[in-house]
């Protein structure tokens, strides 16, 4: 890899489009790269693997802004402080995908039984709505996203 990368090689390196490397760099998540006599922007080895460890951290669902400070520790800030603070971070998105993983078992079983009653109870003639969906012991809860895309029928 050269010394100094534009950002079109960047994104093609990283895997991340070049419109996302400015906007991390917007919103302060990478620092600003320098820049060539040209303006354009000229990133360097350690600014293409901070981009790598963002892009995976994202793709674990670590948020954006608790990046932005993890990545301020790097920049200069306290790096004893680094990996306890990822630790944490990773072991909250942890509970939280096991939470979402107990929910989604919960309405799998759910589904699980109302297909199972649609193909073993009889059909009624009925005019209205159909019934198909209430569970036995009343209607199938109602799931909707919360505020940080969690179930509301969990709280």
């Amino acid at each position: 890899m050269a010394d100094r990368l534009m950002i079109g090689q960047v994104a093609k390196t990283s895997g991340v489009a070049a419109k996302t490397i400015r906007y991390y760099e917007q919103v302060g998540v990478l620092p600003a790269p320098r820049r060539a006599a040209s303006g354009y922007r000229l990133y360097d080895r350690p600014g293409v693997e901070r981009l790598r460890f963002i892009r995976r951290a994202r793709a674990l669902g670590l948020p954006l802004q608790q990046l932005k400070t993890l990545m301020e520790m790097l920049n200069g800030g306290s790096r004893p402080e680094f990996r306890p603070r990822l630790r944490t971070l990773v072991h909250a998105q942890l509970d939280a995908v096991t939470n979402q993983i107990t929910e989604l078992e919960g309405l799998r079983q759910q589904l699980e039984e109302i297909l199972r009653r649609m193909s073993t109870s009889p059909r009624r003639p009925q005019a209205g709505a159909c019934q198909c969906l209430d569970a036995k012991n009343g209607p199938v809860p109602r799931r909707e996203a919360g505020p940080t895309g969690t179930s509301d029928a969990s709280r």
